[in-house]
């Protein structure tokens, strides 16, 4: 079996497996550009939803920071007087295959740890389902929701949209530019033509939108109203703990702000146990929001999370709200 270094070898640098697995990247390019011209054409239909539609996806496989977008276009459109809803697969729970809704006080472990986390930062209404489109139709239904946010949602065809984003990671950018299983990617680069605006992590390129985090306070998992600076951390020794996609700039800010860390790793969406995060040693204990969710019943003292949001340009504000402006004038009204 090959290690998550290898992959990430094969996928990002020049490794001679790449070359090896491109049949099989091409069979793979050629079945997802036939399935999506089938929707396109008409072939297999299409579910259109009676309220705006926004996907937020990526066309590469990990992290890029749909989530933090997510929460801030949610945040937006509230300001601006709609009453948006969420949908997600809830990847990693054991509820995805069912129709269910997140509050902020749901199981991760049941219905994925995104959508938890997207509950309790917005407030909003957030539904899981495999089939969107259901769950989409039950926040309108049940929630009044005039406005749905997909998280993660580009290839999921099936579900009609009307603005679609397109996320990705500025530094890592598409590595070798090859799909699955040759490269990182979902779908051809090609995919981020059609779609209405491509936001980048950190790095913006050219027609690209930069989207920068803001690293807020340590919040404390036992106690959410106890915050401490990261510098009140400076100088010592902490375990510092990730099960999300690509972590490295979570590694780095720690270490830009001098803390010593003692680097613990795990997959993306895993499932932690007590074990894999209480230590004997006394040491602070610090993770991302996202794992936070996924440890507050077993939380010490010493654990702390680092909470980040999104900041965007006024230009992505601007060419949002036209295309928003489009839709509500003629395509469909809420």
């Amino acid at each position: 079996m090959l290690t998550k270094e290898t992959i990430e070898n094969i996928w990002y640098t020049k490794h001679p497996l790449g070359f090896v697995l491109l049949p099989l990247s091409w069979l793979y390019s050629l079945i997802i550009i036939l399935r999506r011209l089938c929707y396109q054409s008409g072939l297999i239909a299409v579910n259109q939803i009676d309220v705006p539609v926004i996907i937020v996806g990526n066309i590469s496989v990990g992290g890029t920071g749909k989530t933090p977008l997510v929460i801030w276009l949610a945040d937006y459109f509230k300001k601006k007087g709609f009453n948006p809803g969420i949908i997600s697969r809830g990847y990693g729970g054991k509820l995805s295959g069912k129709s269910q809704q997140v509050r902020p006080d749901s199981n991760p472990g049941l219905v994925g740890d995104e959508p938890v986390l997207i509950a309790k930062r917005t407030h909003c209404p957030v539904a899981i389902a495999v089939q969107r489109r259901k769950a989409a139709e039950e926040l309108i239904e049940h929630c009044d929701c005039d406005l749905i946010l997909c998280d993660d949602g580009m290839q999921h065809y099936s579900l009609g949209r009307d603005i679609e984003i397109a996320v990705i990671d500025g530094q890592r950018r598409f590595g070798n530019g090859r799909c699955l299983p040759a490269g990182p990617l979902r779908e051809p680069i090609s995919r981020l033509s059609s779609v209405d605006l491509v936001v980048s992590k950190y790095i913006a390129g050219r027609h690209e939108y930069k989207m920068e985090y803001i690293y807020g306070d340590l919040v404390s998992l036992l106690d959410p109203e106890n915050t401490i600076p990261i510098s009140s951390l400076n100088g010592q020794s902490v375990h510092a703990i990730s099960g999300i996609g690509n972590p490295d700039r979570y590694y780095s800010y720690l270490r830009n702000n001098k803390l010593h860390i003692i680097n613990h790793e795990f997959p993306d969406h895993y499932a932690f146990t007590k074990e894999d995060v209480n230590f004997d040693d006394g040491l602070p204990v610090v993770m991302t929001e996202k794992d936070a969710v996924k440890c507050s019943d077993f939380a010490t003292k010493n654990h702390w999370y680092l909470p980040i949001s999104a900041t965007l340009p006024d230009s992505f504000t601007y060419r949002l709200e036209a295309l928003m402006k489009d839709i509500i004038d003629g395509q469909k009204t809420t």
